[in-house]
């Protein structure tokens, strides 16, 4: 049995972790995985996302990377979920794109630039485009203030608080070895440097570190993204809504029980400190636009969080010395995890005794700067 250490508990992490520990290789991986804060890991910007699965709404601006991992991710999530001890909300309705009159040139340049990043895909036949009736059948609440839009079939979402929780149980129940609490201080190639300068070596160690990794891929920057949390009985929304706004999209995607979460704000920093009051008044401002009963909503939470990006906002592995360096999910997270997994475990699980390769991928791409 090789050994193998994943360093960083959020979303990639977890994810990772669990996947190799159930590993039905012949020679099972013996995991460890080390977080520098609890295993709940709130502080991760997984645990503030707001869990889009929108690999139509981010061609907007994403890469064709970025949209052949989001639409195969897609299809894994449901397997993903069903291997954890705890349900977690996930659908795919897809979601809808509006705006005001005011912001009509915005949607219509959305929309264009949508269409010309998708020509030739198959994808473009999930962009249907609705008038106020189309619009009303699929989301009654949205009344008639909205003339047209852009529903975009098939995306999806969950709920990232319940899949946090969920995974959690399940490392507990594991036989993954977890030192929580325990901030690892230098990686190099296969052994790790902790706790009071503890050294421990392992056949692999997988860095997923986020933004904790900077000392080590010196062009990582922070991106910071705000969200806010409410209740708001009166509201019964179906599926994410994207509103257009003069600054970025603003998004509001349904939870369980009438809980929504509102976010999108993208602010090049590494402030992780409470969410602004310009951002606060333009996110509550926006839902209160889109339905009247968001003013009796009850603002349950406000977060920030800073999302690890590269220059090129796409996720980058470096392979070497039984090293895997895994980072730069930006806001994609969520959108791209389960083929992102896949590609990492299939590597590991070919890559085993082999100290420096570069192997056939699905997606040659992640590995450009590979040793």
């Amino acid at each position: 049995m090789q050994t193998i250490a994943v360093v960083g508990a959020g979303l990639f992490g977890r994810l990772l972790a669990l996947e190799l520990a159930r590993s039905v290789h012949p020679n099972n991986w013996q995991v460890s995985l080390f977080e520098r804060n609890e295993l709940s890991a709130r502080n991760s910007a997984g645990y503030s996302a707001a869990a889009m699965l929108a690999p139509l709404a981010e061609a907007f601006s994403a890469s064709p990377l970025i949209r052949r991992l989001g639409s195969a991710s897609l299809s894994q999530w449901p397997a993903l979920l069903e291997k954890l001890p705890s349900p977690v909300f996930f659908q795919r309705e897809g979601s809808l794109v509006v705006s005001h009159p005011q912001d009509r040139g915005d949607y219509l340049n959305f929309i264009n630039h949508l269409q010309r990043n998708l020509q030739g895909s198959e994808l473009t036949n999930n962009l249907c485009a609705c008038d106020a009736e189309q619009l009303r059948r699929l989301e009654p609440e949205l009344a008639e203030q909205f003339q047209l839009g852009m529903h975009l079939k098939g995306e999806g979402q969950l709920d990232n608080r319940a899949l946090y929780t969920a995974t959690t149980t399940a490392i507990e129940e594991s036989d993954i070895h977890c030192f929580t609490n325990t901030p690892v201080d230098r990686i190099e190639a296969n052994t790790i440097s902790f706790a009071q300068h503890q050294r421990q070596q392992f056949d692999w160690v997988i860095d997923c570190r986020g933004l904790g990794a900077r000392s080590a891929i010196p062009q990582l920057r922070g991106v910071r993204g705000e969200v806010i949390r409410l209740h708001a009985p009166d509201v019964n929304f179906t599926r994410p809504i994207r509103l257009m706004h003069p600054r970025y999209p603003l998004y509001i995607a349904p939870r369980a029980n009438n809980h929504y979460v509102i976010g999108a704000t993208e602010i090049e920093s590494n402030d992780n400190s409470a969410i602004s009051v310009r951002s606060t008044l333009e996110l509550l401002s926006a839902a209160y636009s889109l339905h009247p009963g968001f003013a009796e909503a009850r603002i349950m939470e406000t977060n920030a969080n800073c999302r690890p990006a590269l220059p090129d906002n796409e996720p980058l592995i470096t392979m070497g010395n039984n090293n895997l360096q895994i980072n730069g999910l930006y806001r994609h997270g969520y959108l791209i995890a389960p083929a992102l997994l896949r590609e990492v475990t299939d590597t590991l699980n070919s890559a085993r005794g082999v100290s420096e390769r570069k192997l056939t991928s699905r997606y040659p791409e992640l590995y450009r700067a590979a040793a």
